[in-house]
């Protein structure tokens, strides 16, 4: 009988596991699928990784083990690995074909696990011994997925190889669609939404999807998406090392080019600035001859690098006078935006309005306006075109939220220079204004310092901060003391429930909410 018992708390167990794997999976998925960002991350976050209870039920097994108390084995296993925890999750795992494989690898191996555990119930072996099982396999999560992920790496390279060929084959047999590249540290994915509202209306046009931007993504587009009436493909591209973007502008044969700006973000692998430079200016060295670049001439890293290739480059800006295309005029309103746009060449100055908040917003759509000029599209669909533009979710998004509240949603990810102009729009508006945010991560040594400043920032806008994670944002409070924020007005959240809970005890009707940054919660501590 208590085998039977025994047999049936293993396959709960495997239940438990179930839930453990999905989180490591989705850690994997959120560093891209690469063991060495996981395992980086793993280093960092122990307690998160095998969480105490985990480490209380494994002692206490050992300790029984030499006591001989076989009994109680399952009992601690159960109580120490069965803890009810309610997190919310902000970004979802995504199951894809990938992440199908890649269970089924992670299921064979814990398959072995529970047969081993069942081999010692129904063989006569101390109890204990199935009970230290599966202790090891709830403590070992994140080594299997890391150990299935590189089981399965020689399939996904051939899947990859093949789906690339594929994707090449579709895209140079459509003679008639041209190709736009955009990259840049930010504002590349707002720039290709803000493109495809304006060319749209002139053209037969396919984008990229959400944030589909490595040479997978890019691909797996052509191969689903991609027909021969599409005049026009937007193609975003990401990079977290040297030479993602060659890969795949090498892959799109893109005519146009646009970069959006340079910055220092994802530093723990491009290690530095003048990496992320050269990386970020692949989109411009690989343009035909006949190509167009189509560059942000306010940015200094921009204007900072020399391209070698001898295509034709436009410049767009709002400070510096020379840049081809000028905008001016800036009013920042309840209802969006409005500015002028002219250009060097006196072919174009008009004025536009949009619904859509920022400075930022303003490069995005200045640079589309350029290129959509440039391609021919009329003045009165132009316009058209740039009153259409919807705010990217999570991205400068006006919304209600929190009990009717204002929300500037600017929640996807974050970086220094988006954030600081963020930060300008909140400060701009009517109402009691907050902050709500985990700060920034990936910036490698220069962490610490971006996040101070952050806070320096946020010191002036802000009539209160509510900080999530307590470690994690060590930088941003060291900033707002500095700067003699008020205590008072500080407030430093566990987690996104505390933080949500916190806004409402605000009960501030006149309160603008202003969400940065979105990493998981699994990023603080």
């Amino acid at each position: 009988m208590m085998q039977i018992i025994y047999s049936i708390v293993s396959v709960l167990w495997m239940v438990y596991v179930f839930f453990r794997v999905k989180q490591s999976i989705h850690m994997l998925q959120l560093n891209s699928y690469f063991n060495n960002r996981l395992w980086r991350w793993m280093t960092e976050h122990w307690s998160k990784v095998v969480p105490v209870h985990e480490w209380l039920a494994l002692l206490f097994a050992l300790l029984l083990l030499f006591l001989a108390w076989n009994w109680l084995i399952f009992v601690i296993v159960l109580l120490g690995l069965f803890v009810p925890r309610n997190k919310q999750e902000k970004k979802k795992l995504a199951v894809t074909a990938r992440v199908k494989r890649l269970i089924t690898t992670i299921a064979i191996i814990y398959l072995f696990f529970l047969a081993t555990s069942l081999h010692f119930i129904w063989n006569d072996y101390p109890l204990s011994y199935a009970g230290l099982v599966i202790v090891l396999g709830s403590i070992l999560t994140y080594g299997v997925v890391l150990l299935a992920n590189l089981m399965n790496k020689p399939i996904e390279n051939r899947i990859k190889a093949y789906y690339y060929q594929d994707a090449k084959r579709i895209i140079n047999s459509a003679k008639n669609t041209e190709t736009i590249g955009i990259t840049g540290s930010f504002g590349k994915t707002s720039t290709k939404f803000i493109l495809d509202t304006i060319l749209s209306s002139h053209f037969n046009t396919l984008k990229t999807p959400n944030s589909f931007n490595t040479k997978i993504g890019v691909t797996i587009t052509i191969r689903n998406s991609l027909k021969p009436y599409h005049d026009v493909f937007i193609a975003e591209m990401g990079a977290k090392e040297p030479g993602n973007i060659q890969e795949i502008c090498e892959l799109v044969g893109h005519k146009y080019a646009i970069l959006t700006a340079i910055g220092e973000q994802h530093l723990e692998t491009f290690k530095s600035l003048d990496n992320i430079k050269k990386t970020k200016y692949e989109i411009v060295e690989t343009l035909p001859a006949d190509g167009i670049a189509f560059l942000n001439r306010d940015d200094p890293n921009i204007m900072s690098y020399t391209p070698k290739n001898q295509c034709r480059k436009v410049y767009f800006g709002i400070d510096d006078q020379e840049a081809d295309y000028l905008a001016s005029a800036i009013r920042f309103h309840k209802k969006g935006t409005t500015f002028r746009v002219t250009n060097k060449a006196g072919t174009l100055d008009a004025d536009f309005e949009t619904k859509i908040l920022g400075k930022h917003n303003v490069y995005n759509i200045l640079a589309a306006i350029s290129v959509a000029w440039e391609m021919g599209v009329p003045l009165a669909k132009l316009q058209m075109g740039v009153k259409k533009i919807q705010a990217v979710k999570h991205r400068m998004e006006i919304k209600k939220g929190f009990g009717n509240l204002t929300v500037i949603d600017d929640s996807f990810n974050s970086n220094p220079t988006g954030s600081r102009m963020a930060l300008e729009v909140l400060s701009s508006m009517e109402g009691f204004k907050v902050l709500v945010t985990p700060g920034m991560v990936e910036l490698g040594d220069k962490e610490y310092s971006y996040n101070k400043a952050f806070g320096e920032y946020a010191s002036d806008a802000c009539d209160y901060v509510i900080l999530v994670g307590e470690k994690q944002t060590k930088p941003i409070q060291d900033g707002l003391r500095e700067k003699g924020y008020p205590e008072e007005q500080l407030f430093i959240a566990k987690d996104l429930n505390h933080a949500i809970s916190q806004i409402q005890a605000l009960n501030r009707q006149d309160a603008i909410i202003l969400l940065e940054n979105d990493l998981p919660d699994t990023y603080n501590e």
